[in-house]
């Protein structure tokens, strides 16, 4: 059985305009050991969907569908049952550690209260395990650091505090949102190092919440591509990559800077037009507008998923590798 199994998934949310629907019917299964991968464009629903499922979204919102995570459907758990969780069994790695860190507060001690909070350690027991925590995931001199701020920290080095306050209580699941923006090309290696660890030595399953297409194929096992709130491709991450189905795949991977991508203008790859609004239900492809496949039924219905090959969904009346 899947460790966590999301069905239908439709998030909404009320604003001054009207009714804004986010995500629109998402289904996926996360097995133990897992790192799945979600992609796709800023504000396709990526981060709302996982965060629904913890309880971290505004009154504004109504989520439907089902998440069931052992014997309990999150979307229907009460406020108690969902704090015990939160944290503890499903921990979430914020993509902003500045915003996510207290700036009043020694990173230390930002540990200690996880552990004291969820596990009932002793103060002096949670100090001396945060310390063991920042050495786990690779920060030098880990008691020097337990005793500093974050804002004397490097942006790699909050972002490991980040990860080791997530592992304090060995969850089962880590939600791992953007861990390597805004980071330079040696810090992200060492995060996707740190996380391949953590998956390897602690069991624990990942979702990695990204629009960076390379760190995707540097660790994912499994790849979601989301769109206007809505799958359009999930293979494994070996065959998305080599045989790609949905237009919108192909765009994100030709879109990516390569030595000699540039055309004579020097103008890199794009897909044109707009991310479309999200303020009705859609009754046709999302995507038709910037396609080059789209036609007539392409305009006037929505695809459903559909194997084109094992384990390879795709929502295209005409998908194809090119």
């Amino acid at each position: 059985m899947p460790i966590l199994e999301v069905d239908g998934l439709t998030v909404r949310f009320d604003t001054d305009d009207g009714v804004v629907q986010a995500v629109d019917g998402l289904s996926f299964a996360l097995e133990e050991r897992e790192v799945l991968g979600i992609v796709g464009e800023s504000g396709c629903g990526k981060s709302v969907s996982l965060m629904s499922l913890l309880g971290l979204l505004p009154p504004t919102a109504h989520v439907d569908g089902s998440a069931r995570f052992g014997d309990l459907d999150l979307l229907h758990a009460t406020t108690r049952q969902i704090r015990r969780i939160r944290g503890r069994e499903i921990a979430f790695v914020f993509q902003e550690p500045m915003t996510s860190l207290n700036p009043s507060f020694r990173v230390g001690r930002q540990i200690s209260e996880v552990l004291q909070r969820h596990l009932g350690l002793t103060r002096r027991d949670a100090a001396r395990r945060a310390v063991e925590l920042l050495d786990v995931v690779r920060i030098p001199a880990p008691e020097r650091r337990a005793r500093e701020y974050p804002h004397q920290l490097s942006g790699g080095m909050r972002q490991r505090v980040m990860i080791a306050m997530a592992l304090a209580c060995d969850p089962k699941v880590l939600v791992a949102d953007e861990p390597t923006t805004a980071l330079d090309v040696t810090i992200q290696a060492g995060i996707l190092d740190l996380v391949r660890d953590i998956r390897e030595r602690l069991g624990t399953a990942v979702v990695l919440i990204t629009h960076n297409l390379g760190v995707v194929a540097d660790i994912a096992d499994r790849v979601l591509v989301m769109y206007a709130g809505r799958k359009v491709e999930e293979a494994p991450v070996d065959e998305l990559f080599a045989a790609p189905q949905h237009p919108y795949t192909l765009g994100l991977l030709a879109a990516i800077p390569r030595t000699g991508a540039a055309d004579r203008q020097g103008r890199l790859r794009e897909i044109p037009g707009r991310v479309p609004t999200l303020d009705r239900p859609w009754q046709f492809c999302a995507f038709a507008d910037r396609c080059p496949r789209a036609d007539e039924r392409t305009r006037s219905e929505v695809p459903e998923l559909r194997d084109v090959a094992h384990g390879h969904l795709v929502a295209c009346f005409h998908p194809g590798p090119g």
